[in-house]
């Protein structure tokens, strides 16, 4: 079967060589988790796409952080990926994941305007696996 885009991290398969989206739903939601990963500056011609998810995990753990972090998310996805709609940005605690204070883990839910579907992902990003 054809695949629409690579799936990321790159991985082999022994079907299409390469691991691909085979949907349009599982397209927008790997779009979508890297434009929130991706630090603003990262992606060459486009110094201003990126939530830079990363860059929050410096700051205070506290509803003002979540707020500028929802912020983002929304302002990002309303200019880079107009055909969702981000319905709910949570967050889940530190003090409630296992593992170092400097993690964070949001929970996304959004519709695909096009397609008329509900989708949800979920990213937890820590200080380790930033490599920092």
């Amino acid at each position: 079967m054809a695949g629409l885009s690579p799936s990321l991290p790159l991985q082999r398969d022994t079907i299409d060589g390469y691991r691909l989206t085979k949907t349009f739903q599982q397209m927008i939601s790997q779009n979508l988790r890297h434009l929130i990963l991706t630090s603003p500056g990262e992606r060459i011609m486009i110094p201003e796409f990126g939530v830079g998810l990363r860059r929050f995990l410096f700051e205070m753990n506290n509803e003002t952080t979540y707020d500028d972090i929802a912020s983002a998310i929304h302002q990002q996805a309303e200019k880079y990926m107009p055909f969702i709609e981000i319905e709910q940005v949570l967050f889940t605690p530190s003090d409630h994941l296992a593992g170092d204070e400097n993690t964070i883990s949001i929970r996304i839910e959004y519709r695909i305007i096009p397609l008329g579907a509900q989708d949800v992902i979920n990213i937890t990003s820590s200080l380790k696996e930033a490599n920092l």
